[in-house]
């Protein structure tokens, strides 16, 4: 084996945007990205975790036919890897079904790498579907010796890369399929920088683009070099084929300088991991007309970066669909609904979109105006169909039953329901997907009516925060010229449902509310922890009661793309039926309640 490698190997990372269970579109990319990475005259293409059946694939796991046609495909693109090494990922089928990544090389299958570490916390059920891996092959490809390893494997010091390294590979490839949230990546790339550095190898770490259901992948592929050194670095939330030149040769005198991999190789493993040995090709390749210049694209950061999530899971979610190709969504000349127009026009083109004003008495002309000039500034078209008359048939219809009765949450709630019902009809009529557009806040403490502005196909702002929202929405503002009206960012938020509404009647100021649930909710503090940060102990209190007595309305809610470390539904499983009381709120169980807000 000649480790001494007169040119660099060229290694291309296929960042690409798959659609759960399109076996056959999928696969369609993936060959294309081959003849893409074959023009770059790469000598290797890898791409991410389960790229064949999409990720996450779920239950359909749970059906064999999904399992015996993903290797049908498998077998296409292996038939397809003439003239260049092609590693992706699939799900194959021993005694038991694998989360896997192949290795191809001029139409031969040489061999499969089963994952190790299957995560089974947050968003992810890999032990629901999959059997672990116990074996660990080392690909020789013209004198490089390659060690193939899947997500989660990385994130363990000692785990299937350190025992790679440890049997000599010199690069290191790790396939994700990593799901995006705020604060994620720079963490990420950390760790991977530390495993490159560790292994004194390079690392070549290719993610997931694009959206799918409540997950968005960010993308932002990275190549490290063995003193930890990032090499090349793809775009964030944009399809790319990252292509970076590495001078394989350089591992061994990394390897003669720090000797801790021999001190490793020496050491039993804590766990059975079988390392094998397969040649794929003793031939080294010719030479590169010329070394390139490797890219390093700097990464979304901040509202950027969220917002781009937004944009990139809305697009995906209705396209990938099948069903819609337009949204429609209700504009009440509030923040919320501002926000999630740009996002819809920006995912999907102002033709696409319609919004759809509903004033009632109560609206206020300041909000209508507000409405019309932000549907202007998008080019959006927009309907305009009052309630009035319905409520009045509603308050006549219920007029017996609700004798003797003051007129209050009930009747506000009615208007909602109204709204909701209009725009669930012009979905049926028009074939338009209903946008929700309620923000994480009011979610999180029930402030929000079932059937009415809960009702819709998808929720765009479900896991951002109010306080998030007005700092979006400033940031849109920035990128081409004022969309949101200014007094849109400076009015009082207010549902409109009654003369003088106004947010802060029935919750704390969002600058102090935001907080409490960044705690309670995502980071699952105590009500002595946040006390203990300096909260009001009885706005903690009544927090903390909104947001466990209105999980049955989240339950009902729409889906909606996930932004934070810890979000509703997939992240976030409370029972709905709960009567956990921790100590400390036990004495204010009967003051405080469990009910939410004023539910409009």
């Amino acid at each position: 084996m000649d480790i001494h490698l007169a040119r660099p190997l060229r290694l291309a990372l296929a960042q690409m945007n798959s659609t759960v269970g399109d076996l056959e579109g999928n696969t369609a990319l993936v060959l294309e990205w081959i003849g893409r990475a074959r023009d770059e005259g790469a000598d290797l293409v890898v791409f991410p975790e389960l790229a064949l059946p999409g990720y996450p694939p779920e239950d359909l796991l749970l059906k064999p036919s999904f399992i015996r046609d993903n290797l049908r495909y498998r077998d296409r693109v292996v038939e397809a890897s003439q003239g260049i090494a092609v590693i992706g990922g699939f799900v194959d089928l021993d005694t038991d079904i694998h989360n896997a990544a192949f290795f191809a090389y001029e139409g031969s299958l040489y061999g499969v790498y089963h994952k190790v570490y299957l995560p089974n916390y947050g968003v992810f059920d890999e032990e629901r579907y999959f059997q672990r891996g116990r074996r660990s092959p080392i690909f020789e490809l013209g004198g490089v010796r390659i060690g193939v390893s899947i997500c989660e494997d990385a994130w363990y010091p000692a785990g299937p890369i350190s025992v790679q390294a440890t049997a000599g590979a010199q690069l290191l490839i790790n396939i994700n399929g990593s799901p995006y949230h705020r604060g994620k990546r720079a963490s990420r790339e950390t760790m991977i920088a530390t495993r490159a550095m560790d292994a004194r190898a390079f690392l070549g770490w290719v993610n997931l683009v694009g959206g799918q259901d409540e997950l968005v992948f960010d993308g932002n592929s990275l190549v490290f070099g063995p003193e930890g050194t990032l090499m090349a670095h793809a775009s964030s939330f944009r399809e790319e084929l990252l292509v970076a030149d590495l001078d394989i040769g350089s591992v061994f005198g990394e390897r003669l300088r720090d000797t801790r991999l021999r001190k490793e190789a020496s050491m039993p493993l804590h766990f059975d991991l079988q390392v094998s040995e397969v040649v794929v090709s003793e031939e080294t390749p010719a030479a590169h007309d010329g070394r390139r210049q490797n890219p390093l694209n700097t990464p979304l950061e901040g509202p950027a970066e969220v917002y781009t999530a937004l944009v990139t899971g809305t697009v995906d979610y209705v396209r990938k669909s099948g069903i819609f190709d337009e949204v429609v969504l209700g504009l009440s000349g509030g923040i919320d609904s501002a926000l999630t127009a740009a996002v819809a026009v920006d995912a999907l083109g102002k033709d696409n979109v319609v919004g759809v004003l509903m004033p009632s008495r109560f609206t206020s002309r300041e909000s209508l105006e507000d409405a019309e000039l932000l549907a202007e500034a998008l080019g959006i078209r927009t309907l305009t169909i009052p309630i009035e008359k319905p409520a009045e048939a509603y308050d006549e219809a219920l007029a017996d039953a609700f004798a003797g009765k003051e007129r209050g949450l009930a009747e506000e709630n009615i208007q909602a329901r109204i709204r909701g019902n209009i725009l669930m009809a012009l979905s049926n009529k028009f074939g338009w997907m209903v946008l929700t557009t309620g923000n994480k806040s009011e979610l999180a403490t029930g402030y929000c009516t079932l059937y009415g502005d809960m009702a819709g196909g998808f929720a765009v702002l479900k896991d951002i925060l109010k306080t998030t929202v007005y700092e979006l929405a400033r940031y849109r503002n920035s990128l081409n010229g004022e969309v949101i009206p200014r007094r849109v960012l400076e009015k009082p938020p207010s549902a409109e449902l009654r003369e003088g509404q106004r947010d802060s009647d029935s919750l704390p100021p969002y600058e102090v509310l935001d907080p409490i649930l960044q705690g309670y909710v995502e980071e699952d503090r105590s009500f002595e922890e946040l006390v203990a940060e300096g909260y009001d102990p009885e706005i903690v209190r009544r927090v903390i009661a909104l947001v466990d007595g209105s999980e049955y309305k989240r339950r009902q809610g729409a889906p909606g793309i996930k932004i934070t470390p810890r979000a509703f539904g997939r992240d976030r499983r409370m029972p709905i039926t709960n009567r956990y009381l921790p100590d400390g709120l036990r004495m204010q169980a009967a003051r405080v309640g469990t009910g939410g807000p004023e539910k409009r």
